[in-house]
């Protein structure tokens, strides 16, 4: 449920709190001051879109924040994404800067709008005021099926199994027309895998056979240096380290003499042992390096063969090994794509996969359309459409990523009539409440813990908006309902009340809004009853309709 809503220089908002109740609330005023843009701001801290326009003028920033209770389903989603708060709420906050860069956090951890949409549809279901215009499309009419009977992630299998079934078909089509270019590139790759597999590069084989050719090339030259190294350090007629020796020791004595000497000795000490350690080293290197011809020609073979090849292939040698793995795999889907009867008998396998999930589907929505139909076919009853119906027919139609029937809504307006195409018979009036009764049916069947209802009641009137009212109203006494009308008849339902006003600002229009109390109440409804001149008389019926 959500409990508060803060809202900070949002379009024509500068600064908005509203705290919330359970039941069915109303939110209500003249045209143009602003009763959608709470529904706006609301849904941008959903993670609806939202870009530098919402961003009132003048203002550096907009910042909607909206605070909610959190069910088991929610306290679920925040556990996995690691967004748990101690207190066992949901903060929901967005910021928008008036160069259009948005940042969004839930219970003030950093989060995308990804996420916050995510957790929005756990929280609040929005109905909006142009629900009905969407009805005429025949997507929007299977989709709202699918969702009524939770059969979304059925549609989505559907659509996955027809995409991997036709995307094979065409494969084997191609082949079909291709047939002659696919064996010539058969042949291609065949030779190119022959030619890297009797070269048989291995990963690293480069560098190391780099390395050892010029360890090779050089033999003579490596041999020359070490031994002339090793000969002045230990092996001249006046090595170094002979010297080093002779030199430690008279300092040696010395320091016994004067100690400042010692600093000195403590550097020499070490360098007489690191010169023991290198004529070690170099004997051990002298012992391992030879002159081997019969090898280094070897290598240069090697080496050549490499990079001739790599320039074949137009890659570098150390990427042979990977090419021939890209090459080897290009050539194994060829000759699985090559098989004709094989991709044949795959097809069939993908089809009969596709035709199972689509049957389910088919089955789920056959059963779910009967009683989304019987369901509103008796709300229009209520909603001055006596002896009316509405039927969703189910027409076959070729395999499609949708199904393989054809979603359509049927209506009849009064007795006698048979059903008819939606989009053919309906008036303004009665799309707008079949559009109502089917949000309300839908609404009943989620577990969504709030509902909002944005001007739904457009286009009915009189003892219709009275039922309508009723319906919201019976509809706040299992979830939080808010509602934006200009009926006084729906209004005058409402749990809790806010007016939604707009005064001018140093010559800047800012919406406000404010709960009433029951005396602003009546002239509240005595406006929407009667204009802008409020009589007893419309004071009377206002206090009338909110006694009902």
């Amino acid at each position: 449920m959500l409990r508060t809503l803060s809202i900070r220089d949002f379009v024509i908002v500068d600064a908005i709190e509203l705290e919330f109740a359970p039941g069915f609330s109303v939110f209500t005023g003249e045209t143009g001051a602003g009763k959608s843009i709470l529904i706006d701001a609301l849904a941008l801290a959903l993670g609806g879109r939202g870009d530098a326009s919402v961003v009132r003028e003048g203002a550096a920033k907009a910042d909607i924040t909206a605070d909610f209770s959190a069910g088991p389903d929610v306290a679920a989603w925040l556990e996995a994404h690691e967004f748990s708060d101690e207190d066992g709420g949901v903060l929901l906050r967005r910021v928008i800067d008036n160069a259009g860069r948005s940042k969004a956090f839930i219970n003030g951890i950093a989060a995308t709008a990804t996420q916050l949409r995510e957790l929005g549809e756990l929280l609040v279901d929005i109905h909006g005021q142009h629900a009905h215009q969407s009805l005429l499309k025949a997507d929007a009419q299977r989709q709202l099926l699918d969702s009524q009977a939770g059969l979304l992630e059925e549609a989505k299998a559907v659509a996955a199994a027809y995409k991997t079934w036709r995307a094979l078909a065409r494969q084997r089509e191609e082949f079909e027309i291709n047939a002659k270019n696919v064996l010539l590139e058969r042949e291609r790759l065949e030779w190119q895998v022959s030619e890297l597999e009797k070269l048989a590069v291995k990963p690293g084989e480069w560098s190391d056979i780099s390395n050892e050719h010029s360890r090779l090339s050089h033999a003579a030259s490596l041999i020359d240096g070490a031994q002339e190294a090793l000969s002045a350090i230990s092996e001249s007629d006046s090595p170094i380290l002979s010297q080093l020796s002779s030199l430690t020791q008279k300092l040696g004595k010395l320091t016994d003499v004067d100690a400042a000497l010692k600093p000195v000795m403590d550097a020499l000490e070490p360098a007489q042992i690191q010169l023991q350690e290198a004529v070690y080293a170099l004997n051990d290197y002298l012992g391992r390096v030879e002159l081997d011809p019969a090898r280094l020609q070897q290598v240069e073979g090697r080496l050549e063969a490499i990079h001739s090849t790599a320039r074949k292939f137009r890659v570098a040698p150390d990427d042979l090994p990977q090419e021939h793995a890209k090459l080897a795999e290009e050539l194994k889907q060829l000759a699985d794509a090559s098989d004709l009867d094989a991709l044949r008998a795959q097809e069939v396998k993908l089809q009969a996969v596709y035709a199972g999930a689509a049957q389910k589907l088919s089955k789920g929505r056959a059963k779910a359309a009967k009683a989304l139909g019987e369901a509103v076919t008796a709300a229009m009853q209520d909603l001055s459409m006596s002896g009316g119906r509405f039927a969703i027919a189910l027409e076959a139609c070729e395999p499609a990523a949708y199904g393989v029937e054809q979603v359509e809504f049927l209506v009849a307006g009064h007795a006698g009539v048979a059903p008819r195409p939606l989009a053919k018979v309906a008036s303004g009036g009665e799309l707008a409440r079949i559009a109502l009764a089917i949000s309300v049916i839908a609404s009943s069947s989620t577990a969504t813990p709030t509902l909002i209802f944005d001007e739904v009641d457009s286009g009915i009137g009189g003892g219709v908006a009275e039922v309508v009212g009723r319906l919201l109203k019976r509809l706040g006494q299992d979830r939080q309902v808010l509602c934006v009308t200009h009926l006084p008849q729906v209004a005058s339902q409402g749990n809790q009340h806010f007016q939604v006003s707009k005064r001018n600002d140093d010559g800047k229009t800012v919406s406000q809004i404010e709960a009433l109390d029951a005396k602003s109440r009546v002239e509240e409804i005595a406006r929407m009853l009667g204009g802008l001149e409020i009589t007893a008389t419309t004071r009377k019926h206002a206090r009338e309709l909110l006694a009902l």
